[in-house]
């Protein structure tokens, strides 16, 4: 059983979180523990993006960005994965610098130091050198830089299904079982 922290950033893409928490209630029996940062841009972006605030609605344990008393601010937490959707580039320099200014990442920083898994879903774009230099720290110290760069292969007919076929590649990487369009075979798994 996983314990997963989800953090949440003001990049742009809260259809990229919000698929990856719908998702990953359906598969409940594969983790123990779901936590989720907040952060209060993340909640203006998701306003704006979704017309909702929906990020309210979700039975997972929500943290601000500032509660460092949260389990997962130590090893000692044992959280196994951390995924940061959509990671901005901000939060992505922060961790690659090893600044624990907040809860995303000194979280991150946690998840690194103990060797566990860590996936950051970038979604800005274009890259500067700073960008890719953070991107490459990132990976050298274990991360996994996932851009948010959908396939189409899969034929998503949906803004929701466009996102999906990121967040089945971040629930790959996760180690977690889903069922998802697999290329060479004939139909999409339902």
């Amino acid at each position: 059983m996983h314990k997963i922290v989800v953090a949440i950033t003001g990049a742009s893409g809260s259809v990229y979180s919000k698929v990856l928490l719908d998702k990953l209630l359906t598969i409940q029996d594969q983790w123990s523990d779901l936590s989720v940062i907040l952060t209060e841009n993340a909640k203006a972006v998701w306003k704006t993006e979704m017309d909702n605030e929906g990020y309210d609605s979700y039975p997972v344990k929500m943290h601000t960005s500032m509660d460092f008393m949260a389990p997962f601010a130590s090893g000692s937490g044992q959280y196994d994965i951390m995924i940061v959707i959509p990671c901005s580039m901000g939060t992505l320099g922060r961790i690659a610098g090893g600044i624990s200014n907040d809860l995303i990442s000194r979280a991150a920083d946690v998840i690194l130091k103990e060797r566990r898994k860590l996936i950051c879903v970038v979604r800005d774009t274009p890259y500067n050198l700073v960008h890719i230099r953070n991107m490459e720290t990132v990976t050298l110290a274990g991360g996994i830089i996932c851009p948010a760069t959908p396939s189409f292969y899969s034929k998503p007919t949906t803004i929701e299904e466009v996102a999906a076929t990121v967040v089945d590649r971040v629930l790959d990487l996760a180690g977690l079982t889903i069922n998802t369009y697999r290329w060479g075979e004939s139909e999409r798994a339902e």
